[in-house]
């Protein structure tokens, strides 16, 4: 997808971008604290837990379908405003939920809001100049207020209920709001694009139809690992004998390291070793999974997170980057049901397999399994992909030129 905002908007927008990813994906960097702390006040089994995880990130998912009306007719600085209001609410209802029912509602209603700013911004991520370096804003802003929240938790939250991490979030969605007024509204309207694809060969069309179900495959199955993973760290830390509040200590040093990775990754932007950084954090990812098998020691448990933890956060850019090449904005909004349905689907098995097994062994296998296949279809987008995107000399050089 060609650039279609200055480097002036793109400034803007990047400061949209980190703004809100900051607060939205608190959520998915805190779950193993939260999925903790859900299981305790509320007496929930795993399957519980992952049934929470699921229908919080599956809204979160959802969003993107009406958005594919809305997305390129709505002013988005206006669509950012209400959906963010609605999130400061449902945050804050949240933590007032007299029961584990009522407040597995407020969480679809919140994350349904949550996930349509979230098709704004990957979508925005796409049309700026850099959008490698965007998308590393995108995670680096996510990771470092996920990496606060996490080191911060023994002063914030120890001793009280799940409704002061609530409370927390409310207040960051407020203090974000101003950012909404860094786009104008109509960056993502109809314009040009429509042209040039109705212009498009229909031969070289169809065969890009491969590449762009690569892409999503490899996206869907990169946050299934994740979030299935993820989610259950600090329990599959304590299995080992890690006292709990040690465990998320680690999680929230490796999430702060995990964010240097990705300022890194922001500043490297655009590079020709693309493919390459994309490949080694796969394989980094499947390796950090096998050192959690059979409980691991503290030892073990900490180099697993670490290494988790920074290899997504280098290649994630990288791959969304990649992935944008394909097509164009509703390419990045399919995306978006990709992630949030990884997300959602990831946990919610992974409970279900943890509290049939009795242990973590079965989940893990699953999610190396999963993550294998989301390197192979990223492998294949970066084969066929290049060859099947390019239609004429223009398309060629505007989307093609960074990865190697």
């Amino acid at each position: 997808m060609p650039p279609t905002l200055s480097p002036a908007a793109s400034t803007k927008a990047n400061v949209f971008i980190g703004a809100f990813s900051a607060v939205l994906y608190s959520v998915l960097l805190v779950a193993p604290v939260i999925a903790s702390m859900l299981a305790v006040e509320y007496n929930l089994s795993p399957g519980s837990v992952g049934l929470i995880a699921s229908v919080e990130l599956g809204c979160f998912s959802l969003a993107t379908i009406p958005a594919y009306l809305w997305l390129r007719r709505a002013n988005i600085r206006w669509v950012s405003v209400g959906c963010i209001a609605v999130v400061i609410a449902g945050n804050v209802l949240s933590a007032m939920a007299p029961s584990f029912e009522s407040l597995l509602g407020l969480r679809a209603i919140t994350a349904l809001a949550a996930g349509s700013i979230t098709v704004v911004i990957l979508s925005i991520s796409a049309k700026t100049t850099n959008p490698s370096r965007s998308y590393g804003v995108f995670l680096v802003a996510q990771l470092g207020m996920g990496a606060a929240i996490l080191l911060l938790f023994p002063v914030l939250f120890a001793g009280r209920s799940v409704s002061a991490v609530y409370l927390t979030l409310a207040v960051l969605a407020l203090l974000c709001l101003p950012a909404s007024f860094c786009l104008k509204g109509h960056e993502l309207k109809k314009s040009t694009e429509d042209a040039i694809t109705a212009a498009t060969p229909k031969p070289a069309r169809r065969t890009n139809i491969f590449a762009l179900v690569c892409a999503l495959v490899a996206v869907f199955g990169f946050y299934f690992s994740l979030g299935g993973a993820w989610t259950f760290m600090v329990e599959i830390g304590a299995s080992g004998g890690t006292e709990i509040g040690l465990a998320a200590s680690m999680i929230g040093i490796a999430t702060a390291a995990g964010a240097l990775i990705a300022l890194i990754a922001t500043i490297v932007g655009e590079s020709r070793y693309g493919n390459l950084f994309i490949m080694v954090g796969y394989v980094a990812m499947g390796g950090s999974m096998l050192l959690l098998f059979g409980g691991p020691g503290l030892v073990r448990f900490i180099i697993a997170v670490f290494v988790f933890k920074l290899a997504w956060s280098w290649l994630l850019p990288f791959l969304l980057s990649t992935v944008s090449r394909v097509g164009g904005t509703h390419v990045m909004n399919s995306t978006n049901l990709m992630i949030g349905g990884g997300l959602a689907v990831g946990p919610l098995v992974a409970g279900q397999l943890i509290e049939a097994t009795g242990g973590f062994n079965m989940m893990l296998t699953v999610a190396i399994i999963v993550l294998a296949i989301a390197a192979a279809a990223s492998a294949l987008v970066m084969t066929r992909g290049k060859q099947d995107v390019p239609v004429s000399s223009e398309t060629t050089t505007a989307e093609s030129p960074a990865i190697a």
